[in-house]
Formats: C-alpha cells, structure tokens, sequence
C-alpha cells in the first residue's frame, strides 16, 4: 500500500520547491521530511527529484507523481465539507435496475414521479434480467424494472408488480411519415426502412407476431437494445421504428418524430420486481402508488 503520508511530504516538497520550505510549512525538521520522501522514492521505485541549486527539480517520474498527488490532495481537501453536507442533508438514495430491452423511454416516464423528490440520488443500472435480479438479492438494488414479471427464486423472496401495460404506435422522422404513408399504414411498412428492438427485447417477438398477422415482411435498416437510442436514429432519417406510447406520449413525441399508426393488439408489459421489506421505502410506495392511480 503506498504510504499517503508520504506522499503528502513529497507534495509538499515539489510545490514549495525545496525541502526547507517545505519543513517550515509542516513544522518538521528538514531530515524528516527528506528521510520520508527518499521512503517514497524507495517504495515506487524511481528517483522524483533532483537537486536544482538551493531548490529541487521534478524529475519525469516526479511530474508524473506530482499530478497524481496534486489531484489526490485536492480532492481531499472537499472531503470535510461534503461529509458535512451529506450528514446535515442525507441524500434519498433509489437504486434501479432496468433490463435489457426494456423501453428506456417507458422507464424514464414511470419515474417521472420521483424526481422532484428533495435531495433524491437516483443510481440506474443496466443489464440482462438474471444479472438484476442478483444485485437485488444482494441489496445492492431497491428494484428491477423489466417486460416481464420475476420468476420465483429459491432462496430470495421477491414480489413482481405490472406498473404499467401501454399501447404500441409506430413513429419516423417527417420524411418518412407523410400522407400517404399514414393512409397506407400498414402496408407502407413494406416500402419503409424499419426499426426494431433486438431479439432479446420481450417486445420483439409480439412485434414479429403482428408484421406476420398482418402479412408483412419489411427491410430491417437496423436493431437497438436501447429504445432510446433507436428514437434517435429514426429521427436522424434512418427509418421509422415502435415505441410504447408510454415513452413517446408523455411530452408528445421526441422533436423530430410524427406518429404514423398504431400497433394495434401490442401493448408493453412494465414490471416492477422487489424484495417485499423495500415496499416500505418512501420512493418505492409513491411510484407503486402512482402506477396503481387511474390516470
């Protein structure tokens, strides 16, 4: 372990340019100091300084240790004010998982609710249900939002909630989405580039099921894990794509995009998964409470 102390003398040293400065600094006695950062030295390895006449020099090992410690230092100077803050004002800490595949767009609209809560930190982690589910036996999340509801777990008790069940439309850019292409719709999809979830997405295959129901089979111009980023790239011109109206009608649709018809028959499943003591946690009720609120 690098011996910090150290560290700090060796600090000391470059910004004061000298040993003695920097013992008048410290209160210490020259040798001192000198005996702790020739320590230092020892223990990286490499030479940080050198004599410069009455003053030292950094050597490139030493510039290089000199940033490191500078930012080390500075940072730990805002130490006693942020310890301060945090224990004058405790943060209201949510920590959410969302699956993969899940609309992002949706996942942002169901925790509208919660981000005018005072002081809140909301931490969001991403990734495949199995691996949420984990961290959330291991406390490590409050709960998991997912397209579908959890399957029992042998050693972890957790209770599975729908908060929302949201219909499907379809939206593109103005250059795909005129007239004629609303008035077409379905059909248009077979002469329009197309955007889907990935396979991995609980909502792709209810989607392949309605293409094949309606007979259709168009280009697919590309396949997104994040709904998000797909709404981008359908407004970037590159084709036109579904999305829970959930995530798309909150606000209206995201600048640049035009509803071009709906999916009738497909809805997106949200579900809340969580161990049943973090129904007690005050942003876990207010969004159970707003998800079960007929709007």
């Amino acid at each position: 372990m690098l011996n910090y102390r150290h560290l700090y003398y060796f600090w000391m040293v470059a910004r004061e340019g000298g040993f003695a400065r920097a013992a008048e600094r410290l209160d210490m006695a020259v040798q001192t100091v000198s005996a702790q950062v020739r320590e230092l030295e020892r223990a990286l390895g490499h030479q940080l300084l050198r004599p410069a006449g009455r003053t030292v020099a950094l050597t490139d090992a030493g510039r290089a240790a000199f940033a490191r410690a500078d930012e080390i230092f500075r940072i730990g100077s805002t130490l006693p004010q942020a310890v301060r803050e945090a224990a004058s004002r405790p943060a209201l800490r949510l920590a959410v998982g969302l699956s993969d595949g899940l609309s992002k767009l949706a996942a942002h609209a169901l925790l509208q609710p919660l981000l005018d809560a005072p002081d809140l930190h909301l931490v969001c982690h991403e990734g495949e249900p199995a691996a949420l589910l984990a961290e959330l036996a291991l406390h490590r999340l409050d709960l998991v939002l997912t397209g579908q509801p959890a399957t029992p777990l042998p050693t972890f008790a957790v209770d599975s909630e729908r908060l929302a069940s949201s219909p499907v439309d379809w939206y593109g850019p103005a250059t795909l989405v005129t007239p004629d292409t609303r008035r077409g719709f379905p059909q248009t999809l077979e002469e329009l580039p197309v955007l889907l979830p990935t396979a991995h997405s609980p909502l792709r295959p209810l989607l392949d099921r309605w293409l094949d129901e309606h007979g259709l089979c168009p280009r697919v111009a590309g396949e997104f894990e994040d709904s998000a980023l797909m709404a981008v790239f359908a407004a970037r011109g590159l084709g036109v794509f579904p999305a829970s109206r959930l995530g798309l009608d909150s606000d209206g649709p995201l600048p640049g995009l035009l509803p071009l018809g709906a999916c009738e028959g497909v809805r997106e499943d949200i579900h809340a998964i969580l161990s049943r003591r973090m129904r007690q946690h005050p942003l876990v009720r207010r969004l159970l409470q707003h998800a079960a609120t007929p709007p």
